[in-house]
């Protein structure tokens, strides 16, 4: 299993933390940081169950 790293945009509104996951497209929120960057872990992890990322070949520039 290989292990992919994605962006996590943090901002606050009114009340929430809201985190989103630009590569993928996936937002969640939460009362705490680390709440929403939690649900945005595990609403990125569904999502990517049923709708998998094409991998992608790393170039070397080599």
């Amino acid at each position: 299993m290989s292990t992919q790293s994605f962006t996590a945009i943090i901002y606050k509104e009114e009340d929430m933390y809201i985190a989103e996951c630009p590569e993928v497209g996936t937002v969640d929120q939460g009362e705490t940081i680390e709440e929403a960057i939690a649900n945005l872990k595990e609403a990125t992890r569904l999502y990517l169950e049923e709708s998998p990322l094409p991998e992608i070949q790393q170039i070397s520039g080599k």
